[in-house]
């Protein structure tokens, strides 16, 4: 066996999502050969990639079937996180990938989508952050159980910095952190644009694969102002089934159409798509409609990421700040896992196929 050997037979694995070779994408290094023994690497473009089970089996098959019936293959696995961010942006440098979780409303489990999104990610490998960016009704502080805590500064260039909360493995920050939960945010749309600025300039969020940003429901100025100010990867729309939540997440579907803004639209998650009780687990109860989602995602031809059911134990761990993602209940870290490992590979995808990560500039 030969080098050239195993990349001819790696030429014939495909990544499942970008549609090309593994050889051709450059993501097969550090072969060695000793006798019937091959190993190689394979650079993943993320550390949660839900795919590598399969491109392990590939690559072995192919091997044994194209060079040596008797071979043993050893398939190692590092990863660099895919990444299309127009150089020169100094803000969040650090940052692979931005995710704007959002919805059309509120009270449809968008907070809870995005903590558990981020614990995902993490628990894939990656290094995540989740950044609270719901000025008004900020959740982060009560989900990860740090009501009260405050964030340390710390000086960077001359420059002070907030220095994120780390729980769970992921790096924290919430307007609640910085502000007296018994004191309402009664702040001006300019006010409220002005924080989220600081919120992304003055944080030290360091080196990340993904940060997670929890947006305020609705369409409005600090969703503009987000994206004026940082390179958003693409959005992360939360809807439930009922018809009130859909029409408010075409709303949000729309604006990030729009030919001033054109953010990519990662996927759509169908949120307490049915309810399943503990005694009768086969039975599923459609209790605010059947598939809204999912016929959304259809009708505006999105990626659908998935549903995540109406369990008690997600509402109860999001209370008492163990996210579902570090709780107990395996059916709901089952959905969680599911609708992350489409974000992934749709995140990958956008990557590849689509046009650089940039700020938007509003023409008004």
């Amino acid at each position: 066996m030969t080098t050239e050997d195993i990349l001819k037979a790696l030429s014939n694995v495909q990544e499942p999502d970008l549609g090309k070779d593994l050889v051709t994408l450059n993501m097969v290094k550090d072969i060695a050969i000793d006798g019937d023994q091959v190993s190689f690497t394979i650079v993943l473009t993320t550390p949660a990639c839900p795919m590598k089970d399969m491109m392990q089996k590939a690559s072995e098959n192919a091997i044994k079937l194209l060079v040596n019936k008797a071979a043993v293959v050893k398939v190692n696995f590092t990863s660099q996180t895919s990444t299309n961010r127009k150089d020169n942006q100094q803000i969040l440098s650090g940052v692979k990938n931005i995710i704007a979780v959002v919805s059309g409303k509120g009270g449809v489990g968008k907070s809870t989508v995005s903590a558990n999104l981020a614990l995902a990610l993490a628990e894939g490998g990656a290094k995540v952050g989740l950044m609270d960016a719901d000025i008004y009704g900020p959740s982060v502080p009560i989900m990860f159980g740090v009501r009260g805590e405050r964030p340390q500064m710390k000086d960077v260039n001359g420059k002070g910095m907030i220095v994120p909360l780390e729980k769970y493995g992921i790096s924290l920050m919430s307007i609640g952190l910085l502000v007296d939960e018994k004191n309402a945010v009664v702040w001006r749309g300019p006010m409220a644009s002005s924080a989220i600025r600081q919120f992304v300039t003055e944080v030290d969020w360091g080196e990340l694969d993904y940060l997670v940003i929890d947006m305020p429901p609705g369409t409005g100025d600090i969703h503009l102002t987000l994206m004026q100010t940082v390179p958003v990867t693409g959005v992360v729309i939360v809807t439930t089934p009922q018809s009130v939540a859909l029409a408010d997440a075409k709303k949000g579907i729309a604006m990030f159409g729009q030919a001033q803004i054109q953010v990519p639209i990662i996927g759509l998650i169908e949120n307490m798509a049915y309810f399943t009780p503990a005694e009768l687990p086969e039975n599923k109860y459609y209790l605010f409609g059947k598939e809204g989602g999912k016929k959304l995602a259809e009708e505006y031809e999105l990626p659908f990421l998935g549903q995540v059911p109406l369990v008690q134990s997600i509402r109860e761990g999001g209370d008492e700040g163990l996210p579902a993602m570090v709780g107990s209940d395996e059916t709901s870290k089952a959905a969680f896992r599911g609708f992350t490992a489409m974000a992934v590979r749709n995140i990958a995808m956008r990557n590849a196929n689509l046009g650089k990560t940039q700020t938007i500039e509003m023409v008004s």
